[in-house]
């Protein structure tokens, strides 16, 4: 059973005062050695304290959200399989290094939750990533082939971002955890004025 399952109230709407904007939204990770998880964290508080999940622990949402932020490592120049997460938790363990997250290994992982996802999930979703610090040529992004999936469930993909990793077990690269708070409030920013202004077709 995964130890990391930080709940939040999730507001019902969203309201803007001067120090943050709250909304209806959830976040979605999956991670192996904690720094997917710790952006995960962060995105959420830039959002507005906003419920933050495992992915192993997140049921396919019952009722549409207005936002859905998913994210996960990149491995192998894109989104983990069962077999690279495990494959990455038992090197660690071998070489004595390392934290490796609790939910690493469980499932499902990110990628057949993805698979159930439906168009009514959420009004709009997000996708994120963390990948090692250099070219995305070389790294690939895994925020992509996720936004690449939801988009195939019929979902609304606004945003995408990759923030970085030192090593492929870490930690972040400085400074990474301010930018995705800042990344999560600009979400929210742009959410909410495209729900007050909707784009006409």
């Amino acid at each position: 059973m995964c130890i990391h399952l930080r709940l939040v109230t999730l507001a019902s709407d969203f309201t803007e005062s001067p120090q943050e904007l709250t909304m209806d939204a959830i976040v979605v990770y999956e991670s192996v050695f904690g720094n997917t998880r710790a952006i995960a964290e962060a995105i959420a508080e830039g959002l507005g304290s906003v419920p933050v999940l495992p992915v192993a622990e997140a049921a396919k949402p019952r009722d549409t959200v207005g936002l859905l932020v998913v994210g996960g490592p990149t491995h192998m120049h894109g989104l983990s399989t069962a077999r690279s997460r495990r494959l990455a938790a038992e090197g660690s363990h071998e070489d004595g290094a390392g934290h490796v997250d609790p939910c690493a290994t469980e499932e499902p992982g990110l990628r057949s939750w993805l698979r159930d996802l439906t168009p009514t999930s959420a009004q709009c979703a997000a996708a994120f990533d963390t990948r090692l610090d250099k070219s995305p040529w070389v790294t690939g992004v895994a925020a992509r082939g996720i936004a690449r999936r939801m988009q195939h469930r019929g979902l609304n993909v606004v945003a995408t971002e990759s923030f970085l990793v030192e090593n492929s077990e870490g930690p972040l690269v400085q400074g990474e955890l301010d930018r995705a708070r800042a990344w999560g409030a600009t979400l929210a920013r742009s959410v909410a004025a495209t729900a007050e202004h909707p784009v006409e077709a």
